[in-house]
């Protein structure tokens, strides 16, 4: 567990809203997440706490779980907060950290809340970023992309029935449904935020109403992320915020899940460079990194096959998913060999993962892959990877068959309790390293 800030309260009205300050500044970033967070339980994750941190990096970060959530006062289910209402949160944790002006960054059902507030009060407000949201979630004439009524209907009865639970983790996390370890964590911190009941209530009310009217008053510089594959607020709901909000700028983040770590990380980093005009960089001579080398199967045939023109179009294809997906999974791309990448992670777990998610994105389009994949300490060269763990890393797609991930018994006792699987491929010698090594395919 690493330490949190203090956790500190102010008053609104006759409730109590819980904050937390950290990092120095400037800019003031306050985030808001949405249902399902609590700021003092988060902190006993790791992944959670280096999100928290990056954001720190280059900014006063002030958090807070609105009234209904978290460690803030509870609410009554036939008196939930009005969106106008819940602005008096921010407001109010805003004026305690000694912010006149901060930047927002506001994720799920609390961008609505963050809207009205950058309409509301543009003198407070210097940047507004929008993560996973809408503006409205119900069907309208002038809103097609919206669900029936009779949907939110369900939709709230049967988030009152799994609010907490892994299915719903799981639903909404699609790339992490096998990592038990990580859903079960999910699941308790969700619980922890709110009843199901209460939960219910809220969503019912968020729901049902709509923003829009404050889309065009917004003089704030605009950034809004959305993932490409969300299911519980699809992609539209974003483009349509882009498109009715003067100046903001739109960027689709690649993969299907709510809210991830790899998400976590890449909106980090994407925040960063909205607001700073540069991403964080720490500069290390020597690292304990994950190594990921790619290679197609068969490229030689396929390229005389289909001919030249043909075969860079697939290829560039190629490239495409290979680099949506290392952005996913908060990979980075070391160099290419032409039909393959060399990447590298600051986790095996997922390094594995973001291979499985390229395998399976290249598999869509007709391209078979063979991977090798390990841990160990790397030598930086200005852009480029060196040393033994990366020639390890590079033997090993030849011990793989096609569609498959090979790794070294290193990487396998690093993700023990991961979720991940699997099977032995015996004890073998590496051209030019010494020793023998234990490989192991990845069960998909």
């Amino acid at each position: 567990m690493t330490e949190s800030p203090e956790t500190r309260f102010v008053a609104v009205g006759d409730a109590d809203v819980a904050y937390q300050v950290l990092g120095d500044g400037p800019p003031d970033l306050l985030f808001c997440d949405g249902m399902g967070s609590h700021i003092d339980f988060a902190w006993e994750s790791p992944a959670y706490a280096e999100f928290y941190n990056r954001l720190a990096s280059f900014s006063r970060l002030i958090m807070l779980d609105p009234r209904g959530t978290g460690s803030s006062e509870g609410i009554s289910r036939t008196a939930i907060p009005t969106w106008e209402e819940s602005t008096e949160d921010i407001v109010a944790v805003l004026g305690a950290a000694g912010s006149k002006r901060a930047a927002i960054l506001a994720a799920m059902d609390s961008g609505p809340v963050a809207i009205l507030l950058a309409a509301m009060h543009p003198e407070m407000v210097s940047a507004l970023i929008l993560f996973n949201t809408a503006a409205r979630y119900l069907q309208a004439d002038d809103y097609p992309i919206g669900v029936s009524p009779d949907e939110v209907d369900a939709l709230v009865e049967w988030l009152t029935a799994v609010w907490g639970t892994d299915e719903l983790t799981r639903l909404a996390n699609p790339s992490m449904a096998d990592d038990a370890e990580w859903v079960h964590f999910t699941s308790k911190a969700i619980r922890s935020s709110a009843t199901p009941r209460t939960a219910a209530a809220q969503f019912n009310y968020n729901l049902r109403n709509d923003v829009r009217q404050a889309l065009p008053l917004i003089q704030a510089p605009t950034l809004v992320l959305h993932v490409q594959e969300n299911a519980l607020v699809p992609i539209a709901h974003g483009r349509y915020l882009a498109e009715h909000i003067s100046g903001a700028t739109f960027v689709e983040l690649p993969g299907g899940d709510t809210t991830t770590t790899p998400e976590l990380y890449v909106m980090a980093d994407e925040v960063a460079e909205f607001l700073t005009g540069e991403r964080p960089v720490i500069e290390i001579e020597r690292i304990l990194t994950t190594v990921v080398f790619t290679d197609i199967v068969g490229s030689t045939e396929r390229a005389s096959s289909l001919g030249s023109k043909r075969w860079r179009a697939l290829l560039d294809a190629h490239d495409r998913v290979v680099r949506d997906q290392l952005r996913r999974f908060r990979g980075r791309e070391i160099n290419t060999t032409g039909d393959g990448f060399v990447a590298s992670f600051d986790g095996p777990a997922r390094a594995i993962r973001c291979a499985q998610a390229i395998t399976a994105a290249a598999g869509k389009l007709g391209i078979e892959l063979r991977v090798g994949l390990h841990t160990g300490e790397c030598e930086i060269r200005g852009d480029d990877l060196g040393g033994v763990a990366v020639h390890i890393a590079a033997r090993l797609e030849s011990f793989a068959d096609p569609g498959q991930i090979v790794v070294t018994g290193t990487v396998k006792d690093l993700v023990v309790g991961s979720g991940i699987n699997f099977e032995d491929r015996g004890e073998h010698e590496l051209k030019g390293v010494p020793g023998s090594w234990k490989l192991f395919a990845v069960v998909n």
